[in-house]
């Protein structure tokens, strides 16, 4: 038997490290994150980090491939690109919401680096989801269900709404300073004026 002077990797340990890097970008951004702040808050060796990632923008690149990877995981959960409009509709409302209720760190920082030119374009990993959500853009297109329209709008119309409320509920109040939790039933509600929008 060889003696070795690499580092074994620790799954638990890069687990909170993960948790740890999440958590500092939501609270201070990208710039308030470093390699010797998150080894302390890790309470790991700066040394340690680097068994796991390259390098700072190696780490950010994973963080946000694995975020988006369980977003699309969850929006694809008993979904179908064939299934019928309002239906199919619902099913991702729900289930994005599923999503960033129990990730709502997660949903957060991609919220914040979506768009940072340190992130490079994932597009194996979010082909899938990429996939499924045009095919039931085109489907319904072609049924007569939604009028041809730019995807671009499609989304805003169907997802906007969506959105504002999951972060007036993420914030714990709504723009008039009341406590607000989002729920079903308002959720619904938001959700049959979309379809509306469409009819």
């Amino acid at each position: 038997i060889f003696a070795t002077n690499m580092r074994i990797r620790d799954e638990q340990k890069e687990i909170t490290i993960r948790e740890q890097a999440v958590k500092m970008i939501v609270a201070e951004g990208l710039t308030g994150m470093s390699m010797q702040k998150l080894a302390k808050a890790a309470k790991v060796s700066p040394a340690t980090l680097y068994i796991y990632f390259k390098h700072r923008e190696d780490l950010i690149n994973q963080l946000y491939f694995s975020a988006f990877k369980s977003f699309s995981d969850y929006s694809l959960r008993d979904f179908d690109p064939k299934m019928p409009f309002v239906e199919g509709m619902w099913q991702q409302w729900k289930n994005r919401a599923a999503f960033i209720l129990e990730r709502p760190d997660d949903f957060l920082f991609m919220e914040q680096i979506r768009n940072s030119p340190l992130i490079q374009s994932p597009e194996v990993e979010v082909s899938e989801f990429k996939e499924s959500m045009h095919q039931f853009l085109v489907n319904h297109v072609k049924l007569g269900s939604v009028k041809p329209i730019e995807p671009e709008i499609f989304w805003a119309i169907a997802y906007g709404s969506f959105y504002t409320l999951v972060k007036f509920h993420l914030s714990g109040k709504s723009m008039m300073g009341r406590r607000f939790e989002l729920n079903e039933e308002r959720m619904k509600k938001a959700f049959d004026l979309m379809i509306k929008s469409f009819s």
